[in-house]
């Protein structure tokens, strides 16, 4: 096969890329003291993009960091505040303590270069008005980010490619490298989000998304928990899934604003929603969903009581609970007192 091997889930391509790197790599690496297993030049394909999400208990991904690293690319930013409280070790990647370089993606996609317009704008346009272009590509990493050897934050990411075919968007996501444990889950969950973000602006179908890795890699630091997601996988008699919602049509950048407006509240405890607060916005009940996620967070961070309020957790799609309960599930407590 010379094409990307399609995946039902970015799980699947997750278990796969775990058990080739671990099982046959092409090399042992120490880049910047990090040992590693390494396989060269790897890819995947998901038919469907929304099945961005894994439910494997050993693995514990954290909707809450996914959702809002996501929301945090598509509002083109680059603060350490609003990332930083979510993912504490982002920290160490900024040179001033204040903003990231190279892995604030959406701030290189999204913020205006050239007469107030970004390149995710110059690329729409393209799109729009020839339709069968190849030259839909938005560059990420960028070379000046070598210039300094002491560099902490080099992009990962180097560029997403959109193509417009029979009216359905296409996506080719190119990376120079990806940590498989750590990184990849958050970056399909972000990158397929901005996929189809894409596709609604330009009025399309959701079209496959392609993955390509340069150095997939595996940190011994993590070759533990490795070890238990796979014994995980093999043990199941089934994977466990639920479907994840289609992003509705009608979202635009005041969207994102808006539940970025909702997480600020959130974030600095100004205040706390209940789940008929949340319910009661002027969101579409896909973006509530996220919302729920922040309060729920907002709830641990805080440590204002021993356990969650049950019917926040509730109010969560059935995936979003089950990540919920089982990345915090000291907190995640049902309303009759019994633990989830």
């Amino acid at each position: 096969m010379l094409t990307a091997p399609p995946f039902d889930s970015v799980e699947g391509a997750y278990l796969a890329l775990l058990r080739l790197t671990t099982e046959q790599p092409d090399y042992r690496i120490d880049a910047r003291g990090n040992a590693a297993r390494e396989v060269i030049g790897v890819s995947f394909r998901l038919a469907d993009p929304r099945q961005r999400l894994t439910y494997l208990a050993e693995r514990r991904a954290n909707p809450v960091f996914q959702f809002a690293e996501a929301l945090w690319y598509l509002a083109g930013r680059r603060d350490l505040e609003m990332i930083g409280y979510y993912s504490t070790s982002m920290r160490a990647s900024s040179a001033d303590g204040v903003r990231l370089g190279g892995s604030a993606y959406g701030h290189t996609l999204f913020s205006p270069i050239r007469g107030g317009r970004s390149q995710f704008d110059q690329v729409a346009e393209l799109l729009l008005n020839e339709t069968d272009s190849k030259r839909g590509y938005l560059p990420v990493f960028a070379a000046k980010e070598l210039a300094n050897l002491n560099n902490p934050d080099v992009a990962c990411l180097a560029g997403l490619h959109l193509l417009l075919r029979e009216g359905r968007l296409h996506m080719v996501c190119n990376m120079r490298a990806n940590d498989l444990d750590c990184g990849l889950l958050s970056d399909v969950f972000s990158f397929t989000m901005i996929h189809e973000y894409a596709a609604i602006q330009l009025g399309l179908e959701l079209g496959t998304y392609t993955h390509t890795i340069g150095s997939a890699h595996v940190n011994d630091t993590d070759a533990e928990r490795v070890t238990r997601v796979l014994k995980e996988a093999d043990s199941r008699s089934a994977p466990q899934s639920f479907p994840f919602p289609a992003m509705p049509r009608n979202t635009t950048t005041s969207t994102i604003a808006d539940v970025l407006h909702h997480e600020h509240v959130l974030r600095t405890n100004r205040r706390g929603y209940s789940a008929g607060h949340i319910a009661g916005l002027d969101l579409d009940p896909y973006w509530q969903q996220a919302v729920l996620l922040f309060e729920l967070y907002r709830q641990i961070q805080y440590g204002q009581t021993e356990a969650c309020d049950p019917d926040v957790l509730a109010a969560l799609d059935p995936g979003l609970r089950w990540l919920m309960e089982h990345k915090w599930p000291q907190f995640m407590v049902s309303s009759d007192g019994g633990s989830r």
